[in-house]
């Protein structure tokens, strides 16, 4: 068997949800609730987790793809408007999900999240893998750009009580920082991006930064720019693999807006490793 017949570990089915409401956080980003009785007995994982966001096709009529092997595929062999986000928040009582959208350009993801109203309806599939956290470390570096803010959020809390932590973030512009979770030891730097290429003030930021033999990485972004910081990582610094995770999670100048690279687990923000 060649590897274009090979056939890929079915995900998780998707579950039909509503919009129950939605939240500007900022320009650019905005807070989507998603509700209903499918998400009974569902698990957002470990921190730092994704799911497939299923959206309706154009005239909003939601149909659920099937799985052929390799993907999903809708009724007339098309494939459907998938992309993936971080889940922030699951309350298993209420019955709702919360994932937080990146409002970049005309994207479907984008146009989605700005117009959707209470009662449209997607589904969502999950969750795919998580930031496994080491629970021993005492020292965190994590970064990203705004695609990574939801991301963050959620290890944030999960991370060891007893660890310093250094958090960098870049965004498109001072409207863009948003409030994000307390702890002790905690340091939180937000770098606009302002006239530099994007996300090249992330890796300057991360090379600035003093961090000792132990500390553990967690970097996420936009696939070229994280590159470069996995080199730097990995060849410069001289980290041990096994002491960072650096995910590409969209790739710039693509005509649909930022959409996280094809990987193992789904289309946009398979959250896999670049």
């Amino acid at each position: 068997m060649d590897n274009s017949q090979r056939l890929r570990r079915e995900p998780p089915p998707f579950r039909p949800v509503e919009v129950a409401r939605s939240e500007p956080l900022s320009p650019y980003l905005r807070r989507m609730t998603l509700s209903g009785r499918e998400l009974e007995g569902f698990d957002i994982g470990l921190a730092a987790s994704s799911v497939r966001l299923l959206l309706p096709c154009g005239d909003e009529y939601l149909e659920v793809p099937t799985w052929n092997g390799n993907e999903f595929l809708l009724a007339d062999g098309q494939r459907p408007t998938i992309r993936t986000v971080t889940p922030v928040r699951f309350d298993a009582n209420r019955l709702e999900v919360d994932v937080e959208v990146v409002l970049h350009g005309q994207g479907p993801l984008s146009q989605w999240a700005t117009s959707a109203k209470p009662g449209a309806r997607v589904a969502v599939s999950g969750p795919g893998r998580g930031y496994d956290i080491d629970q021993d470390a005492l020292s965190f570096l994590i970064a990203g750009d705004e695609s990574a803010i939801p991301a963050i959020r959620t290890i944030i809390p999960a991370l060891p009580e007893a660890a310093d932590v250094q958090v960098i973030i870049e965004v498109r512009a001072g409207e863009g920082i948003v409030e994000l979770p307390t702890r002790p030891d905690l340091d939180i730097a937000w770098h606009e991006q302002g006239a530099d290429a994007p996300r090249d003030q992330l890796l300057r930021s991360i090379r600035e930064t003093n961090s000792d033999p132990t500390t553990q990485y967690w970097v996420a972004g936009e696939a070229a720019a994280v590159q470069r910081i996995r080199k730097y990582l990995f060849n410069d610094k001289n980290v041990e693999r096994s002491a960072a995770v650096v995910r590409g999670y969209w790739k710039l100048n693509r005509s649909s807006g930022p959409t996280r690279p094809k990987g193992p687990t789904a289309q946009q923000g398979s959250v896999g490793e670049v």
